[in-house]
């Protein structure tokens, strides 16, 4: 099947042609982002592959449907920035990559939690110019702390069995309990009583209407005092200018984010040379009790080579008029 890349890196490119090597599809990478703007460049090609920051909505779901698309191959286990209702209505089919390496993203979480604790960036920047000072470098014991996690899927229940080694109480809040979180001596409770309880936050559920800035000033209100909060999963389950007034009031103690609700002008570029015009996330740069992470959490090998293999199996798979349980639909 002739399929074009949307937002491809070097990295894309060599995953895929070396994973693509036993199913022979024709594939041509593009450095463009997927939009109404940029979907004519998939003119003649049956498969479409996307990724976390193409925008997928009624117009571009039209068009490439006119075009003679037939599939919309996600590389990514997220979907929220597709119109499912335009892609059902078009006849595109949708599929995702579910899982690709909950121990990637579970493994960043921890690095997030690890470095603001103990100030490693803040460390390693005044070491770089001579400073051994320990002066507002003090962290706590993560032993004996309570961390909320909430949504616990497969990355929610590795962070669980992760942060249980660091002798963390858990207590764990999503719609359905997994029996792994609980064996692991996660106790779920409601979303309240986990923000309100926990010392650490950290989210891996997925980004609904439901979810849609689940992190709102009103949560921030309920929190402990100083709370450390995480957000590897999506970025628009945080209202951002409620977490800055958070940090700008104390309420917040730390924040790590490896995703942010308006990343698509910003991740997965080099913007060093330029001056960054979203004056929300360029606040969020001048706290010292903050890291950001661009969006590099999934970014292992083994994720990127999984996340090729799996890609062009659900290609294939289509091709062959076949199922993999990989399709994406409104009621997913």
């Amino acid at each position: 099947m002739r399929v074009v890349f949307f937002s491809t890196q070097s990295y894309d490119r060599s995953s895929f042609v070396d994973a693509n090597r036993r199913h022979g599809h024709d594939l041509v990478f593009l450095e463009p982002r997927l939009s109404a703007e940029t979907s004519s460049l998939a003119a003649g090609f049956r498969g479409v592959c996307a990724f976390v920051n193409d925008r997928i909505d009624s117009a571009v779901a039209e068009a490439l449907a006119r075009q003679g698309t037939a599939l919309i191959a996600l590389r990514s286990a997220g979907f929220n920035h597709v119109d499912l209702v335009a892609t059902e209505r078009s006849g595109l089919t949708v599929v995702r990559v579910p899982a690709y390496s909950p121990h990637a993203v579970a493994e960043h979480t921890v690095a997030l939690i690890l470095a603001l604790n103990r100030r490693i960036h803040r460390a390693y920047s005044r070491v770089r110019e001579g400073n051994f000072a320990l002066e507002g470098l003090l962290g706590f014991d993560l032993h004996g702390r309570t961390v909320g996690v909430v949504g616990t899927g497969r990355i929610g229940t590795v962070v669980v069995g992760i942060i249980r080694g660091f002798g963390c109480h858990v207590l764990a809040m999503d719609p359905v309990r997994g029996p792994e979180c609980e064996a692991a001596g996660a106790t779920y409770v409601s979303f309240p009583e986990l923000i309100g309880q926990s010392d650490v936050i950290t989210l891996h559920c997925p980004l609904l209407r439901d979810t849609y800035h689940l992190i709102d000033s009103d949560a921030v209100g309920r929190m402990k005092r100083g709370v450390m909060l995480i957000n590897t999963s999506r970025g628009g389950l945080v209202d951002t200018r409620a977490v800055i007034a958070g940090l700008k009031s104390g309420a917040i103690g730390y924040l790590g984010l490896d995703v942010y609700e308006e990343e698509g002008d910003l991740f997965f570029q080099d913007l060093s040379t330029r001056v960054i015009q979203d004056d929300v996330f360029a606040r969020l740069l001048t706290f010292p009790n903050v890291i950001i992470t661009g969006h590099q959490a999934f970014f292992t090998a083994e994720a990127v080579r999984n996340i090729a293999e799996t890609t062009l199996e659900n290609i294939s798979a289509f091709e062959r008029g076949e199922r993999t349980g990989n399709e994406v639909t409104r009621s997913a």
